[in-house]
């Protein structure tokens, strides 16, 4: 289901935002909240996009694999762990086309809405948590995720979380490829993060290495 919360009066305006995991909403799929404050408050639903038309890479309906970006090079103002808007935002003015993997998003119109873009590490890793699309052991290394909603404090175990009992994301209908995927997150001059589907775990590697794709939009709460 969704909610339906009033705007601020001198406004005018009403909003739903989503509320059931996996529900369809906004061009995609509620993947859960992202809380910018870090402190368990969320400030933004994270919408994932369709698996035919908004994703690419090995094990999706688009097979391209993407790069980070054509050189092993620094991108200001794309080291944000918790948001990909921003980061795709800043590859835009960088040059959007030479970061092949946010230039996937950036070009996206689905379901009306052109505001895709490549999430951040933290917010892939709310998706992992909610949609683990697998019953593979968890890599006990990962799981802190303070911008997540509820906040999480704890490493995963090899059970939790579990693989997710929505079908759809269980199954190749929307199921997330169990590997790995491009963040938006930039870790250093020449490396950025991804975070694998089948584990949990996140790396950092060469941006210049292909890998696979989701784009994310989301909605302001």
């Amino acid at each position: 289901m969704s909610l339906l919360i009033s705007g601020d009066l001198r406004l005018s305006k009403t909003q739903l935002i989503p509320t059931v995991i996996g529900e369809p909403f906004g061009g995609g799929y509620f993947a859960g909240y992202i809380s910018h404050t870090a402190d368990g408050n969320p400030t933004h639903a994270l919408i994932v996009a369709p698996r035919a038309t908004g994703a690419s890479g090995t094990g999706y309906t688009l097979t391209t694999m993407l790069a980070w970006k054509t050189a092993n090079t620094a991108t200001t103002g794309t080291d944000s762990a918790f948001d990909g808007a921003a980061n795709t935002a800043a590859m835009v003015t960088a040059g959007i086309a030479n970061h092949p993997a946010a230039n996937f998003c950036k070009n996206l119109s689905i379901g009306g809405f052109t505001d895709w873009y490549l999430p951040a590490r933290f917010e892939i890793d709310v998706a992992y948590f909610n949609l683990k699309p697998n019953t593979t052991a968890n890599n006990t290394s990962w799981g802190t995720n303070i911008y997540a909603v509820p906040q999480r404090n704890i490493s995963w175990t090899t059970t939790y979380p579990a693989q997710t009992a929505l079908t759809a994301f269980n199954t190749t209908a929307e199921a997330f490829v169990a590997d790995a995927h491009w963040s938006s997150s930039e870790t250093n001059a020449g490396t950025g993060w991804v975070v694998n589907f089948g584990s949990g775990n996140q790396n950092n590697v060469l941006k210049t290495l292909n890998s696979r794709v989701r784009a994310f939009r989301r909605i302001a709460l």
